[in-house]
């Protein structure tokens, strides 16, 4: 069925409150007290391995100490996003700030890939070229620098670890889903961050261990190159997921899923030939769907179904606050496309769901924002 009149959610962005704001403001707390907390850690940990590594002349040490650094301006990106991301929409960006937080996330990518990783490598090789020897007594401080900043790295990472394990909760996915979902770009940054210099300080320990045992600095050399490599490694994923994001990535299978079949469900939707989603930062995503009505609609009738569907996404999943609904006639070609497309939708919910199978007290999880719908029909 076609309509010539415009729907009404086409022409202008959804600027009210969301049911679930006050949870979601909590939640920009808790990651912002995760941050806060990450960012006192690296402080801390930064001036204790400048003053051992200068102090023991370990370049594996004061490449932790640059990795920590880097750590520290980058949650001051972090902070910034989190901020800034929750600023009303204006007539300039009409669809809000939530992109921010992918952007300030680019910026710690670079600050760990060229802060961290760059220096480390760079530490590394002049070990390896130059040689070198180290008093006992400084290589001994080293390693207690070492063993500290591993704790004080470890409360931080147990504090992130503890944020995922909630949102894994109220979300309904396992932990290892919700880090790979990376709903919370600062979340997932102060996490892979923390998780990084955790095995990087291991890795140090390693090699002032072993030059202490064998007196060759090759093996801090070593141990500042993988600990490099690492960093650059996590510093490409990071900037890649915030890449995707900035330029404008699709929900996740499984809401794309949930919408779909909650369209298919209501009877005045005789077909829906396209769906688009796209994430417009943690609290918002933006629906648009072509859609073709039964027969025998007068507008008002139009109007009424377009309001209550709208009206029924909004209550089901409230991050879909931005919905639009285009009523046309659809061809055959638009309906073969249309199965086509819901058949690879279908196969990649449940790739995900065999890739990221939850236990079994993961099961009795409660249905969160991002779980299939299940419900009946709207009426």
């Amino acid at each position: 069925m076609s309509n010539g009149t415009q729907d009404e959610t086409q022409g202008e962005p959804h600027h009210g409150p969301s049911q679930d704001a006050p949870a979601r403001d909590g939640a920009d707390a808790r990651t912002a007290v995760t941050v806060f907390v990450a960012l006192g850690a690296n402080l801390v940990i930064a001036l204790a391995k400048v003053a051992g590594g200068l102090i023991a002349g370990s370049p594996a040490l004061l490449s932790e100490a640059a990795h920590s650094v880097a750590d520290s301006l980058n949650e001051l990106f972090l902070l910034a996003s989190v901020k800034r991301s929750t600023r009303a929409p204006d007539s300039r960006h009409p669809f809000g700030y939530g992109k921010e937080r992918y952007f300030w996330s680019l910026l710690a990518a670079v600050g760990i890939f060229v802060m961290g990783g760059c220096f480390s490598f760079f530490q590394g090789v002049e070990a390896l070229r130059s040689g070198g020897s180290e008093s006992r007594t400084g290589y001994t401080v080293g390693l207690v620098v070492l063993v500290v900043a591993l704790l004080a790295e470890g409360s931080s990472l147990l504090r992130a670890l503890a944020q995922v394990r909630g949102q894994a909760r109220e979300t309904g996915r396992s932990i290892p889903a919700a880090i790979r979902a990376g709903d919370d770009p600062a979340l997932r940054t102060v996490l892979a961050e923390d998780a990084t210099a955790c095995f990087g300080v291991l890795v140090a320990m390693a090699g002032v261990g072993l030059h202490l045992l064998t007196g060759e600095v090759a093996w801090e050399g070593w141990a500042s190159v993988v600990i490099g490599a690492l960093l650059m490694y996590v510093a490409y994923q990071l900037a890649k997921e915030s890449r995707g994001r900035i330029i404008g990535e699709a929900a996740d299978p499984a809401l794309r899923q949930a919408l779909a079949r909650f369209l298919d469900r209501q009877p005045e939707i005789d077909a829906v030939t396209t769906l688009l989603t796209m994430r417009l930062g943690t609290r918002s995503t933006l629906v648009a769907a072509r859609i073709d009505l039964v027969g025998g609609l007068d507008s008002e009738e139009v109007e009424e179904v377009l309001v209550r569907v709208k009206r029924e996404i909004r209550r089901r999943w409230p991050v879909a606050d931005q919905i639009f609904l285009d009523v046309t006639e659809a061809s055959a070609d638009d309906r073969e496309r249309a199965r086509r497309d819901r058949e690879l939708l279908d196969k990649a919910v449940l790739a995900d769901r065999e890739r990221h199978a939850p236990g079994p007290d993961d099961r009795r999880r409660p249905a969160g924002p991002h779980a299939p719908d299940t419900g009946p029909p709207a009426g």
